[in-house]
């Protein structure tokens, strides 16, 4: 059976990680900086693509390029792979821990090639070494990785390398290491090309997580207030009807607030702008503490906010604006007034025009009452 050249196949993975570097760079120079690690996920196939080149030249230069320096650069690739998913997850890089593995992993690597050299030591070195990378990336993934394609991807990718990292070893142990990396049996194809895919799949991977990122925090841009992090006006609107709709299915309807800051327009006059949004983040902050877990907060336009309340009668209704009025007088040097209008459900004729007129109502005769309290319609 013909068996493919190993260097053909190197260079393969050595054209792939380019391509994906290229991806991943330009990812990063165009995505929002809150999606981090993507520029760690572009450095790893750089370094995948150093160790592939010094590979593929082996026997055309030093040992210690060729077999010492490429496969600290493969194995240092897969480390800021992981490092790039660490940032990615929240949690910060752990470069210093790793760095004291590099260095132990060298000296191992020059001893292995000059003071006893072994070809299949290094090897299983070599495998246990990036199974272990592997392991801690993949029990990571598991406790912090969201349940997403993307992620589950990548922990089946990693899982399944192991799993060749484990089937090397067992070659080793039985005698069918071969004598060089460039020799052209079964198995070099096999763990080669399993590298080449793995390489490629990693790199899909990250590209696929980035993206998916991306579109979370679109759909969260166009769906909430960026001031206040509040739901904004129209999908606020559409979350009510979407109750209401359930309540026509069920029978148990919604109460509505309508929220307002009293005097808000003489903050912004005399203390700024800028005040007058640190108001308003405070607010919504406060307000959203003392909701249930159901309960959806809006900012409906300006200083005026609007609260759903599913399947919250009018006193369960009245609880929940007492609450507000309460957290609203901490002590806290932004708390302001507020005043609030109330309306529930009537009915399976019941329509969203209905109740918000209702509530409007009911927040502008709060206004004229003196402000500051809850009116309910």
């Amino acid at each position: 059976m013909t068996q493919l050249d190993p260097r053909s196949m190197i260079a393969m993975a050595g054209f792939m990680s380019a391509v994906m570097a290229i991806v991943l760079l330009f990812m990063r120079r165009h995505y929002p900086p809150s999606i981090r690690g993507v520029g760690a996920w572009a450095a790893a196939p750089l370094l995948w693509l150093a160790s592939t080149v010094l590979f593929s030249v082996r026997g055309f230069v030093p040992d210690w390029l060729s077999l010492v320096l490429a496969n600290e650069l493969l194995v240092l690739g897969s480390v800021t792979y992981y490092m790039g998913t660490r940032s990615f997850m929240g949690a910060a890089p752990t470069w210093r821990r790793w760095a004291w593995v590099m260095a132990a992993s060298t000296g191992v690597f020059i001893l292995l090639t000059y003071g006893f050299a072994h070809y299949a030591l290094r090897v299983a070195f070599f495998s246990v070494l990036m199974g272990v990378v592997y392991a801690v990336q993949l029990r990571f993934m598991m406790r912090h990785g969201e349940q997403t394609f993307p992620v589950r991807l990548v922990q089946v990718v990693l899982g399944l390398h192991m799993g060749v990292l484990a089937m090397r070893l067992v070659s080793i142990a039985t005698g069918y290491a071969g004598a060089d990396l460039m020799e052209p049996s079964v198995f070099q194809t096999f763990y080669i090309g399993a590298y080449v895919l793995t390489v490629l799949m990693l790199s899909i991977g990250a590209v696929l997580m980035a993206t998916d990122r991306l579109r979370t925090e679109l759909e969260h841009l166009a769906t909430h207030d960026s001031l206040t992090g509040t739901l904004n006006r129209r999908a606020l609107l559409q979350r009510c009807e979407d109750e209401l709709e359930r309540a026509r299915r069920y029978g148990e309807g919604p109460s509505m607030m309508m929220l307002d800051l009293d005097n808000f327009k003489a903050v912004n006059d005399s203390r700024g702008h800028q005040h007058g949004d640190a108001v308003l983040v405070h607010f919504a902050q406060c307000t959203k503490q003392v909701l249930r877990r159901a309960d959806r907060l809006g900012r409906y336009g300006g200083e005026e906010f609007m609260v759903l309340l599913p399947g919250a009668d009018a006193a369960a209704a009245a609880a929940v604006a007492g609450r507000v009025h309460a957290a609203l007088t901490a002590g806290h040097p932004l708390d302001c007034q507020v005043s609030i209008g109330v309306t529930s459900w009537h009915g399976p004729s019941e329509t969203l025009d209905a109740m918000l007129s209702r509530a409007d109502a009911a927040l502008y005769r709060a206004k004229e009452q003196g402000r500051n309290r809850t009116v309910a319609s």
